[in-house]
Formats: C-alpha cells, sequence, structure tokens
C-alpha cells in the first residue's frame, strides 16, 4: 500500500513538473515572456526547392530548375513588459544564390496583449504589428522574359493584427492563430530596365530596344496596395523535463499584386521604326502598365511544422525544425513550387 501510494505521489508530482515546464517553454505556441524577461531565439535553415511550372516561370525559362542550397536566417527577441504585455520583433533574411537573390524576407516590430487567461490555462492573446518591408526598396530588373528580383522586399510599409488562443493540459498544448496584412502602395522601389527589351516585337514584330526610346535604365513604380491573411495551429507535447516536440500546420493567402502607375517621369520621344508605324515613349509606358496593373502573381501556401527541443539548461533550449510547403499559384506567380522543404535549427535563450 505505501509502495503504491508513492508511486502515485511520484507520477502525479512528474506530471504537474512536466506542466510547469510546457507552460515556461519558449516553444510553446503560447509562451509570453514574464515581467521584465527577455528571450531570444535564432535560427539557421537550409530549403530544397524546384520551380513549378507557371506562365511567369514558362517565360523565364525556370521551371523544373532546382533552387539549392537557399539559405534561411531568422532571428526573434521580446521583452515582457508585464506578465500580460510584451513587446517583440521577428526577423528574417535569405540568400538563393541559384538565381541571385537575397535579403530580409521578413520584419516586423509590435506588441502582444494577453486578453484573457484563466486557472485552467485557457489563454487569449491580441496583438498588433508595424511591417517592416519598407525599411528596404524592392529590387529586380525588368526584361523580354519578365521581370527578376535582386531581393525578397516588397518596399512597402504595412500592419498586421492578429489573435492566437489556445489551452494547455498538463504536458500537451494547443494553440491557433489568425492575422491579416495590410500593406500601403507607395513607389519605395527600384526597377532596373533592360536596354535590349525589344517592347515592339509582340504587337509590331519589329526589333527595336528601350535605348531607343531613350528609357531610363531605372525607373521606379506606383505599387498598389495590398493584403495577407494567415491562420493556423500549433500543437507541442512536453514530454519531460529536457524534450518537447512540435507540430503544426499553417494557411498564408498571398493576395496579387499591381502598378498604378510609372513614378519616375520620362519624357516623350516619337519614334518612327518603320514606314508607317508611329510609335512614342507614351505608348511604350502603357504598354508596361497594362501588363502590369493587375499582375495575377498570388499564391496559397500550406505548411506542415515538425520540431524538436532540448532544454539544455533552465534558459537555453536547442530546437531541430522541419517544414514542408505545398502551394497553388497563379498564373504569373513566381512563387510555385512542385517542392519546398525546409531543415534547420534554432537555439532559444531567456535572460
Amino acid at each position: 500500500m505505501k509502495k503504491s501510494l508513492k508511486g502515485l505521489i511520484a507520477i502525479t508530482a512528474s506530471v504537474i513538473t512536466t506542466g510547469a515546464f510546457a507552460s515556461s517553454n519558449i516553444e510553446n505556441p503560447l509562451y509570453m515572456p514574464k515581467n521584465r524577461e527577455v528571450y531570444l531565439k535564432t535560427g539557421a535553415a537550409i530549403m530544397y526547392k524546384t520551380v513549378e511550372k507557371t506562365q511567369a516561370t514558362e517565360k523565364k525559362g525556370s521551371d523544373g530548375n532546382l533552387e539549392f542550397p537557399v539559405w534561411r536566417f531568422t532571428g526573434d527577441i521580446g521583452y515582457g513588459i508585464t506578465d500580460r504585455l510584451d513587446v517583440h520583433g521577428h526577423f528574417g533574411y535569405t540568400k538563393d544564390g541559384e538565381i541571385d537573390r537575397k535579403g530580409m524576407h521578413r520584419g516586423r516590430i509590435g506588441l502582444m496583449y494577453r486578453a484573457l487567461t484563466d486557472e485552467d490555462l485557457f489563454v487569449l492573446d491580441l496583438y498588433a504589428d508595424g511591417y517592416l518591408s519598407g525599411v528596404t526598396p524592392m529590387k529586380g530588373t525588368y526584361t523580354d522574359r519578365g521581370f527578376n528580383f535582386d531581393n525578397y522586399s516588397n518596399g512597402r510599409w504595412g500592419a498586421i493584427v492578429g489573435t492566437r488562443f489556445g489551452k494547455t493540459w498538463d504536458n500537451f498544448t494547443l494553440g491557433a492563430h489568425v492575422e491579416y496584412l495590410q500593406t500601403f502602395g507607395n513607389h519605395n522601389n527600384k526597377i532596373g530596365i533592360d536596354q535590349d527589351m525589344q517592347p515592339l516585337m509582340e504587337k509590331y514584330g519589329l526589333p527595336c530596344t528601350m535605348s531607343q526610346f531613350d528609357f531610363p535604365r531605372e525607373i521606379s513604380v506606383d505599387l498598389k496596395s495590398t493584403h495577407e491573411t494567415v491562420a493556423g495551429f500549433d500543437a507541442m507535447y512536453q514530454a519531460n523535463e529536457k524534450w518537447s516536440f512540435g507540430a503544426g500546420f499553417e494557411y498564408i493567402e498571398h493576395y496579387d499584386n499591381g502598378v498604378k502607375g510609372i513614378h519616375t517621369k520620362i519624357n516623350n520621344v516619337v519614334f518612327n521604326p518603320a514606314p508607317g508605324v508611329s510609335v512614342s515613349t507614351n505608348d511604350v509606358k502603357k504598354g508596361l502598365l497594362d501588363a502590369t496593373k493587375d499582375m495575377n502573381d498570388g499564391w496559397d501556401e500550406y505548411v506542415i511544422k515538425t520540431s524538436a527541443s532540448y532544454q539544455y539548461t533552465d534558459d537555453i533550449q536547442f530546437t531541430v525544425f522541419f517544414e514542408y510547403t505545398f502551394d497553388d499559384a497563379h498564373v504569373q506567380s513566381q512563387n510555385a513550387t512542385d517542392v519546398k522543404a525546409e531543415l534547420g535549427v534554432r537555439m532559444n535563450a531567456r535572460f
């Protein structure tokens, strides 16, 4: 009887202890820093992907291409202003050497407030972030074969509002999140114009180049505002004081981009490439705008996530994670993939 009682007490203590570790685990999908606590998550990953066929990738000749390795680096930092309010920042950088594209792919700073919590550990958080893609201009080059991106910025500032909610049962946590991003159109971009591009070839069959129209080598355009919707869920199982495991799913809807106008002032030059044919720089501008005003380049992502974490000390944790993404792209999107897989590691710390 005494042995049975001792065993029951030991099991109960283990569950309580493991549950306490679950709620304070930095990888917990509902984790929030305590008052005056700082957390830091730094990650490095390698991505493997192959390009799927769309009208845009077929025109560029990139459909079926392998892009590997794609290096990705992330950093998350937060500070507990109180036990129920934090300030946080999320940042990311990608380098894809296969297509010579690199730059910040994620940047946001904001506040999160724990609006609801109870003794059963059900929580509801509300957050608002500033979207920081406007820190760097969008860069790329427009050619006969389409647009070549130099970086991952869209050049726009924006605002994100969202919520996350869920519950912890002893050593198991289930959380969900929904957020909405609104970007604000601007002309924060630097678009190189390939001077050998032949804007009259498709319509007139004439091999006239942009240089003959005295077209600038670089322009900026007025981009339309756009938005993005994210929804998903995450689960974490705290196996013991050292090990925890996570899994999740996320849906991301990227809406189409569009151009309202060419911001750069361009002088109008009239050109007579053939008898009876008169074309001006304004005609070329109109052709560019007609091709880009509704770009039909959006795509949807369906991300499956798994992770395993080891608690090295009370305040330092190491995580290995894997993500696989399915997507459904619009006909002019360059983001369609047949395979997109990412493997990485994170080091988490608390101060």
